[in-house]
């Protein structure tokens, strides 16, 4: 039993370090991932450490010291993503209707067959701007009845688990698909105008995952949320970026990307959010974004309700003011991030 623990607290240290090498291999950057869960297991075996404790057994002291400077670590991390930390992007003060957004965003499953699951939580919440995921040609007749209710739309439907649509009650301008690295993979970017005549810059994306039955490497999706975080920098219009971004919020990736981009994320200081898996309680992370610039404030974000999906929906409520951005700040990239960021969209 003791064997077996020391063995267990060497992988779960290893799987902690791994993320420290700055590879793109998916070995690399899926351990990212469960730091909630490695914090719950490390704890755990500190418990059961000092369970086995003998104040004459090194090896077991070594271990301790090792696993409470681990969880230590671990909690840094993810400290950002809870009520105990400094929000990022405030709350609103007063809120101004004609400038306000509801946006859902649904990674809904490309062989889920519960189309009407899907249909009764956009009507629960009724979304001003609706991003859908993994939509293919099915999909899209069986959901037809949103372009009654959304009278702009973008439909990218696709069999390859990468299609989207965005519909949306606003206006859209100068709206265009593109396909920024990969020739099957499309992100959708759009002037969406507001109520009050103020326009914002949408970017709708999916890039894929680090995971070997999809790909071995996260080049690809590194690449595309970089060449988006440029966009949104040099954007002169506010910018909202949403979508399945395949990586979780507290990867280094994410936050190059926010510094990158010059983003807010809404969940620093306020939860977790987690999206996948909706079927595995135990395996869940932040897979689903939303990130919004300097100028936006925050009315509400919510997880909504699974309709069969392995994505839960999530649902965000944001308030363009003006001067917005004399109250709250975004990250600044240092000398070596923006090397790392010219490097990484150098590849594929």
């Amino acid at each position: 039993m003791k064997t077996a623990l020391l063995i267990f607290a060497s992988i779960l240290l290893i799987i902690t370090l791994l993320p420290f090498v700055k590879k793109e291999y998916w070995v690399f950057r899926v351990c990212e991932y469960p730091r909630i869960q490695k914090l719950v297991l490390n704890s755990i075996t500190i418990g059961l450490l000092f369970f086995f404790w003998d104040k004459d057994d090194s090896v077991i002291q070594i271990f301790l010291g090792l696993m409470l400077l681990n969880a230590g670590y671990l909690l840094y991390l993810i400290l950002p993503f809870t009520p105990f930390s400094k929000k990022q992007a405030l709350d609103i003060k007063k809120e101004i209707p004609e400038n306000g957004i509801k946006l859902m965003i649904s990674n809904v499953l490309q062989d889920n067959t519960n189309y009407q699951g899907c249909l009764n939580e956009i009507e629960r919440v009724q979304p001003n701007l609706l991003l859908l995921l993994e939509i293919n040609e099915t999909w899209e007749k069986e959901i037809e009845i949103l372009t009654e209710k959304f009278p702009f739309q973008v439909k990218v439907p696709l069999e390859n688990k990468y299609g989207m649509v965005l519909y949306s009650e606003f206006e859209l301008q100068n709206t265009h698909v593109h396909y920024m690295v990969e020739d099957n993979i499309p992100s959708i970017h759009t002037e969406v105008i507001l109520p009050s005549g103020q326009a914002f810059q949408l970017f709708a994306v999916h890039p894929t995952p680090p995971v070997p039955n999809e790909n071995p490497t996260s080049k690809e999706r590194d690449k595309e949320l970089l060449l988006i975080a440029d966009l949104a920098k040099e954007c002169t219009l506010p910018v909202i970026v949403i979508g399945d971004l395949n990586d979780v919020a507290w990867s280094y990736t994410t936050s190059l990307f926010l510094k990158m981009s010059g983003l807010l994320d809404p969940r620093k200081g306020r939860g977790f959010f987690n999206t996948f898996h909706a079927h595995y309680p135990f395996l869940r992370f932040p897979l689903d974004h939303a990130f919004i610039s300097v100028d936006w404030k925050l009315k509400q974000i919510v997880r909504l309700n699974n309709f069969n999906s392995d994505h839960f929906p999530i649902f965000i409520s944001l308030q363009y003011e003006k001067q917005a951005h004399l109250e709250q700040e975004a990250l600044e990239p240092d000398t070596d991030d923006v090397e790392l960021a010219e490097e990484k969209k150098q590849q594929v």
